[in-house]
């Protein structure tokens, strides 16, 4: 039994959606940092606070949301079956950029929802880690299943960070809270849900018993790790 196509196009739509929402946040927040007068929209802007924190940081929120949004843009390549078979060699090579952008992502803290956040924050970020350590112990095994399987988990606490944003446009929306108070909520909420969908869609694959690699595809594998 395969996977209906059905679903395929519902887990890219969204896996899309999320990275475009991802992309505009850190289109808007470079435009804010770098031309304050011209998009921050003034103290009628309901996220002047947000932007004042980020702006008394604005050296390093960019060095952590620029390499951010091309992570999440390299990452999605790596599902991308026509890149894994025909381009094996960039696979491995934009999984090597991933990891060496994770220390920066993760090492970033801007405490704005107070310990609720740096809380979130930190958990998550060693669920990461600890995803993309087994998901590279995996393929050096030749186990491209399960490296797959990691590595959907770990592209999911990362699309986390897209989900928050909706999450906290709502709280905006809402107006009960300050952002101090919600949004640690708002990171829970947002990594949970997309590690939650990630182990439904790796559940969904396994009952259907979706063979995620081949012969000529672990054949490949095994020839640029020797090479």
């Amino acid at each position: 039994m395969s996977v209906s196509k059905r679903a395929n196009r519902f887990v890219r739509f969204a896996v899309i959606f999320l990275v475009l929402i991802a992309i505009a946040a850190v289109t808007r927040r470079t435009l804010v940092l770098l031309w304050p007068a011209q998009f921050s929209g003034g103290q009628s802007n309901p996220a002047a606070v947000l932007d004042a924190g980020f702006a008394r940081h604005r050296a390093l929120t960019l060095a952590h949301i620029l390499p951010g949004a091309l992570f999440l843009g390299l990452a999605a390549l790596q599902f991308v079956p026509s890149i894994r078979k025909k381009h094996l060699q960039f696979h491995r090579w934009s999984g090597r950029l991933v990891i060496g952008t994770t220390a920066l992502i993760m090492s970033y803290r801007m405490n704005i929802g107070g310990p609720n956040e740096t809380a979130a924050t930190t958990l998550f970020a060693i669920v990461f880690l600890i995803c993309l350590t087994r998901a590279f112990v995996l393929i050096r095994r030749k186990e491209v299943a399960r490296h797959r399987e990691w590595m959907i988990r770990a592209y999911a606490v990362a699309l986390g960070v897209a989900t928050t944003r909706p999450i906290v446009g709502m709280f905006f929306a809402f107006r009960r809270l300050t952002p101090r108070e919600f949004f640690g909520i708002a990171f829970w909420l947002g990594f949970t849900t997309t590690l939650m969908a990630a182990e439904l869609w790796i559940d969904y694959t396994r009952q259907r018993g979706v063979e995620h690699t081949d012969s000529a595809e672990r054949d490949r594998a095994n020839s640029v790790f020797a090479a």
